[in-house]
């Protein structure tokens, strides 16, 4: 893995350092793909076990009401995800270095540090317990042998990022999601939705407490925190890679491109994931848990939807917690200036999990409850990111431009708005 720069307050301009396999004779829609990569494999933490049962349990309680969640959160999860790999590009610093570098006082750093590090817990739970639940479902295997193994398949994973670098790590983490979409999707052909239902579900609206509750779990499902410190530091390690120059613009051009795919396989799939739920969950008992969703695909679409849903969900489980082990080791390094090995972090990390499905507690409700948890988090890493990219002095000539800046402040008021309506909802009741 690359060295950061470590220089002034402007770092060094990416079109002088970055490389990539450019030449006169390559066709220009293959030197675009040879840029794809780090927004994919940051889209993969949209695709965990928490958007599964955030998304299932949507639908199967309020059929289409919250599929307008689903579509606004994917539509400012693009803005958010494109200006953290800008940062990361242009800088050639992640945004937990940045902002390591930033916040002066260091118990005010250990403090941001410590929500920082819950966040990517939070996401290392859902995504251990996904795995674990696919695996029983799968294979009968008991949850805590489960979330044993896909830890253990996880740090193999994480091995390959370690010794092989990026790309490597790129291509394993893109062929799962592959698998992820297929598996999440192909319900939808066997039960389609319907058309009338989806519209009227685009419509912004609420039906108690409880489906607040739920559109916050989807936001923190879907706009994850660890997914914006990680992208940056994504797109930070790519580049270097790769022999010959391109100027800034040319690799932002290719980002946007990155980053468009990535969010349109992530919304498509979660979108899908509510939409089956809904035309083929709605009101059957039991559906507000994975075991009791995979049960009732089986009834009511056959086995073989439902083992790929199975499939599905076990892929994911595997590819986010990955992601999310990189994004935590980022984070500690960034914020308090210190590595662990990758596969140690994996060890740490993996004990609630464990702890949790060794003691009995429902997986379905401590998915969507850590998610809950990362919708709390978005405001702090969503707010530094939009501060730091509108900077001059930091990004130059690729600030961001003024409405850029309004949209993601938009995005945060409406985030944090969200926030403080599920609290007084929930103590109210």
């Amino acid at each position: 893995m690359p060295k950061n720069q470590t220089g002034g307050t402007v770092a060094t301009p990416v079109s002088e350092r970055v490389a990539t396999p450019h030449s006169t004779g390559t066709p220009a829609s293959a030197r675009l793909l040879w840029l794809l990569g780090p927004a994919l494999v940051a889209g993969v933490a949209y695709l965990d076990p928490g958007n599964v049962a955030s998304n299932m349990t949507a639908g199967a309680r309020y059929g289409y009401l919250l599929v307008w969640v689903v579509v606004a959160a994917n539509v400012m999860a693009w803005l958010i995800q494109y200006l953290s790999a800008k940062l990361g590009i242009v800088t050639g610093k992640s945004l937990p270095e940045i902002l390591g570098e930033r916040i002066r006082h260091p118990l005010s750093r250990r403090l941001y540090w410590l929500q920082a590090e819950l966040v990517a817990m939070a996401t290392d739970l859902a995504e251990i317990i996904g795995g674990a639940v696919a695996l029983y479902l799968l294979f009968d295997v008991p949850l805590l042998l489960g979330g044993i193994i896909t830890g253990t398949i996880s740090m193999i994973v994480l091995t390959v990022q370690t010794k092989r670098g990026p790309r490597t790590f790129e291509r394993v983490i893109i062929s799962l999601m592959l698998i992820i979409t297929v598996g999440f999707t192909a319900g939808v052909f066997f039960a389609p939705p319907d058309a009338a239902g989806v519209v009227a579900g685009l419509v912004p609206h609420f039906e108690g407490p409880d489906s607040v509750l739920l559109a916050a779990s989807i936001l923190g499902a879907t706009i994850m925190p660890h997914a914006i410190y990680a992208h940056s530091a994504l797109a930070r390690d790519r580049f270097p890679q790769f022999q010959g120059t391109l100027p800034t613009r040319r690799l932002l051009w290719a980002t946007k491109w990155d980053v468009s795919i990535a969010m349109l396989i992530a919304g498509t799939v979660n979108l899908a994931i509510l939409l089956l739920a809904a035309s083929a969950l709605q009101g059957v008992e039991g559906t507000d848990t994975l075991q009791g969703a995979y049960a009732a695909l089986q009834t009511t679409l056959g086995p073989a939807v439902a083992t790929i849903f199975a499939v599905g969900l076990l892929a994911s489980g595997l590819a986010s917690t990955s992601v999310g082990a990189y994004a935590g080791a980022e984070i500690m390094h960034g914020l308090l200036h210190v590595r662990i090995p990758l596969l140690l972090r994996r060890l740490v990390t993996l004990i609630p999990a464990l702890v949790i499905l060794g003691s009995g507690f429902d997986p379905t409700e401590a998915l969507v409850l850590s998610q809950v948890v990362l919708s709390f988090g978005i405001p702090f890493a969503l707010i530094p990111l939009v501060w730091v990219s509108a900077q001059r002095g930091l990004l130059g000539e690729f600030r961001n431009r003024w409405f850029t800046t309004a949209a993601g402040v938009l995005c945060a008021v409406l985030l944090v708005t969200l926030n403080i309506v599920l609290l007084v909802l929930t103590f109210a009741g």
